[in-house]
């Protein structure tokens, strides 16, 4: 029955994504629109109390604004999280976070990472989750998705637009009103909304209990429309207060994959080539649906140790997932998580099987599968030019990708990109098992443990936030380390696409020949896949074999 569940649950996120697309291209058109109608009077207050000027940035000045906001939002936030213990809206008299996780926090929650190494219903206020926490969860994905929107003008041979302007409509007329309605929704589901402090309850067996709650409605709901993830609880979306049945999860689901799976039609109606859009979306889908069904397959075959023993239940493997959700609706969710680049997490993913475990990995490693709002259709952008210049180069045509000629120059930032995402992954890995501050952190020796740092510093890199959990991180040595690895994950291939989508917007227009290698065809679809598995997925192939690989040979 999970997979028939699985199939309606694509099936109605499927309806939603070209409206949602359609609608996101009509909400960044600086033309004036339908949609300026219900937003338009108050983003033009926004602006004069501001006085940010509607007029288009150089891609240095829309670079740095987007840099600027990042790090001033690091700051503020780092101050909220050190002083909480004197700040009001404590109830449960939680102290200031300790100066590295604070640090570790705020860049988190700046990067759309959220990765958490503090458990969330004891580590922060309601001060902090709901002035620091939630306000980096619109902010951060709204950077994301404005900087995404300038670089597919700068690609359609448009101006790059205005930063601000950018990042108040991703605010206003996407994450608020979905924000708002699905936070509704999550209440009538079961979801606490409230500022009462944590309540007392006397268990059966004569023994007292607290139970924390809070404003977790509002948290939840742009902790997965934003592609944020983290938890207010320490058990994440596992917790029956955050993921109380199949209807929350569903939505939380339908929530990751909405604005990421949109993004492609946006792309499509904004330069002119709907049928371009279609094909980066039908990539991406096809890497999706196989990472899924690998991993449904692995989960439901469980752990064949255990199947030899007689242990295993013929449903599959249920070690570390809720009974409500069950193996299906469990695989299902980490794949999503991952692929969209959430970090939100129903079940524990070290319990998963080692090919299980793995596909999470990949999705991170790739950061293409979706991806987080913005970010990861970035990253596609890239690899379409990649695709593009490879193609030029078999048939000795210099490189073109929507009537611009692609030269060293863009090449060049685009190779260095291509660069730091291993780099920050397999250096900072490199040097935590070289070191016992971080070796000793690993809580199952082996491939495995090797597995739980690779996937920690995988998850800070690609903005995902989600952790195998068996790894003891909580300590000055990761919270710097992985804080480091989070910033630059996040900035530099913005900053680098907006960068090579300034330069394509001053080339002038090609004029379209005979022999134009076309980008909405299936074939190119085909370099562009060939392109990310063999550019993306052999760079990380050794690391895998000697991880979760080399898990499932030696069971």
């Amino acid at each position: 029955m999970s997979i028939v569940s699985i199939i309606i649950a694509l099936l109605i996120i499927g309806i939603m994504i070209k409206p949602t697309g359609i609608y996101l291209a009509n909400a960044f058109d600086y033309n004036k629109t339908k949609i300026d109608r219900f937003f338009g009077g108050f983003e033009n207050l926004i602006y004069k109390v501001t006085g940010v000027k509607q007029e288009n940035q150089s891609w240095k000045l829309y670079a740095l604004s987007f840099l600027l906001v990042n790090v001033c939002t690091v700051f503020l936030t780092y101050l909220v999280f050190r002083l909480q213990g004197v700040l009001p809206l404590n109830p449960n008299h939680i102290a200031g976070m300790e100066p590295t996780l604070a640090f570790n926090t705020a860049i988190s929650f700046m990067a759309n990472t959220n990765l958490q190494h503090y458990s969330g219903e004891s580590g922060l206020s309601y001060l902090s989750q709901m002035v620091a926490i939630v306000f980096l969860m619109f902010v951060s994905p709204a950077t994301a998705l404005a900087s995404v929107m300038a670089i597919i003008r700068g690609l359609a041979g448009k101006g790059l637009g205005n930063f601000f302007v950018d990042l108040t409509r991703s605010i206003t007329r996407v994450f608020l009103p979905i924000a708002f309605i699905a936070g509704l929704i999550f209440v009538a589901l079961g979801v606490p909304q409230t500022l009462e402090p944590t309540v007392t309850a006397h268990t059966v067996s004569g023994e007292e209990q607290e139970i924390a709650r809070g404003p977790v409605a509002a948290f939840l709901a742009i902790k997965e429309v934003g592609n944020n993830g983290g938890g207010f609880f320490g058990a994440n979306s596992a917790h029956p207060f955050e993921n109380p049945n199949a209807m929350s999860n569903f939505l939380q689901i339908w929530l990751m994959l909405l604005l990421p799976t949109a993004l492609p039609f946006a792309y499509g109606k904004m330069v002119g080539n709907r049928k371009q859009g279609r094909i980066l979306f039908t990539v991406m889908a096809v890497m999706f649906v196989i990472m899924l069904s690998t991993s449904l397959t692995s989960e439901f075959n469980g752990n064949p140790v255990l199947g030899e023993m007689g242990l295993q239940a013929n449903q599959g493997s249920m070690e570390g997932k809720e009974v409500r959700f069950g193996v299906g609706d469990s695989a299902f969710y980490s794949v999503v998580t991952t692929a969209a680049e959430t970090g939100a997490v129903n079940t524990m993913h070290d319990t998963l099987t080692p090919i299980g475990g793995m596909i999470p990995l990949m999705n991170m490693m790739l950061n293409t599968i979706f991806g987080g709002v913005g970010a990861g259709f970035i990253n596609v952008l890239m690899y379409c030019i990649i695709a593009v210049f490879l193609s030029g180069l078999m048939v000795g045509r210099t490189p073109e990708f929507l009537g611009k000629k692609i030269e060293g120059r863009e090449m060049k930032i685009i190779a260095l990109t291509l660069l730091i995402h291993p780099l920050l992954i397999l250096g900072a890995s490199a040097i935590a098992l070289w070191t016992p501050l971080g070796s000793d952190s690993i809580s199952n020796p082996g491939f495995h443990g090797l597995t739980q740092i690779v996937y920690e510093f995988t998850s800070s890199a690609a903005n995902n936030g989600s952790g195998f959990e068996g790894l003891a991180d909580a300590t000055p040595f990761w919270n710097i380390s992985t804080g480091i690895v989070m910033f630059f994950g996040r900035c530099f291939s913005i900053i680098a696409m907006i960068a090579v989508a300034g330069s394509l917007a001053s080339k002038r227009l090609v004029p379209e020949t005979v022999g134009t290698f076309r980008t909405d065809t299936s074939l190119f679809g085909g370099i562009l896949l060939g392109s990310i598995i063999i550019v993306g997925a052999l760079t990380f192939f050794p690391t895998l074999v000697l991880g979760p690989v080399a898990e499932l040979l030696t069971l």
